[in-house]
C-alpha cells in the first residue's frame, strides 16, 4: 500500500556531523508507527536510532521507549533530542541487540542500513557506516531478521523498512521462517538520493537499476509474533 508519508509534531531535531539525518525511509517508518499505534505503557525498542526521531515519536505516544545505535555520536544525538523535547527515553551505544541482553519488547522499529554497496567491507566510522549494507544491502537486515523473534513478546510487532534494492522478498522468508508472520505493510517512492546517483553505473550493471529509474522505493515490513 502505497502511503502518504508523516512528518514529525516536534518543530525540530539536532544533527550531530556524520549522524543519519531523518529523511524519507524515517518518515515512512513514522508512518508505519502510526498507525500501528501503542499502548499506554507499551516497551518500545528503536534499533539504529540515529538522531532519535523515531524513538521520540514512539515516547510521545506513550511508549517506554529505549534506543540503541553503534555510533557514539548517535547516541550523544538522540539523548540531546530527547532532552531537548523533554522526554525520557533510555539511549545505549549498542550493535544492535547486544546490550538489551534476554529482554523482550512489544514494538521493535529499525531503520538499518540498507545501500547496496561496491565495497565488500562493511564501514565502521563515519557517515557511511549509516547506510552501506554490503554488495546485496542485506549486511544488517539480515542480523535484525536472525534476532528480531526472541526480541519481541507473544503479539509483539516488529517494523523494518529498508529499499526495495536489497529484496523485500527475501527479508519476510527470512521473518517468516523464525515464527513471525510477516508481509509488506506499505510502500512509498522517492528520488534517488546523492549515494545512489553516485553508484548508479554499478547498480545498473547488477540489474538493481534501469537507465530510466529517477525513484527508489521503500518498504516497510511488518513481522508480529503470534
Amino acid at each position: 500500500m502505497a502511503v502518504e508519508l508523516a512528518r514529525p509534531s516536534y518543530p525540530f531535531l539536532v544533527t550531530l556531523p556524520g549522524v543519519y539525518p531523518p529523511q524519507g525511509d524515517t518518515w515512512l517508518l513514522m508512518t508505519a508507527l502510526e498507525r500501528e499505534g501503542i499502548r499506554p505503557g507499551a516497551d518500545v525498542l528503536d534499533l539504529g536510532t540515529g538522531s532519535g526521531a523515531l524513538a521520540l515519536r514512539a515516547a510521545q505516544m506513550g511508549g517506554r521507549v529505549t534506543a540503541v545505535d553503534i555510533a557514539r555520536r548517535a547516541v550523544a544525538t538522540a539523548r540531546l533530542n530527547a532532552l531537548l523535547h523533554h522526554r525520557r527515553i533510555t539511549v545505549r551505544r549498542s550493535d544492535l541487540l547486544s546490550a538489551v541482553g534476554q529482554r523482550s519488547y512489544d514494538l521493535v522499529l529499525c531503520n538499518p542500513p540498507y545501500m547496496p554497496s561496491p565495497a565488500t567491507r562493511i564501514p565502521t566510522r563515519g557517515a557511511p557506516r549509516a547506510w552501506d549494507a554490503g554488495p546485496d544491502g542485506r549486511a544488517v537486515v539480515d542480523r535484525v531478521c536472525e534476532d528480531a523473534p526472541a526480541a519481541l513478546r507473544r503479539g509483539g510487532v516488529l517494523l523494518m523498512v529498508h529499499s526495495k534494492l536489497c529484496d523485500p522478498a527475501a527479508t519476510v522468508r527470512r521473518l517468516s521462517r523464525g515464527g513471525l508472520e510477516a508481509s509488506i505493510s506499505a510502500r512509498a517512492h522517492i528520488p534517488l538520493g546523492p549515494v545512489l546517483l553516485s553508484r548508479m553505473t554499478w547498480l545498473r550493471a547488477r540489474g538493481l537499476l534501469s537507465a530510466d529509474d529517477r525513484y527508489e522505493e521503500l518498504v516497510v515490513i511488518r513481522a508480529e509474533r503470534t
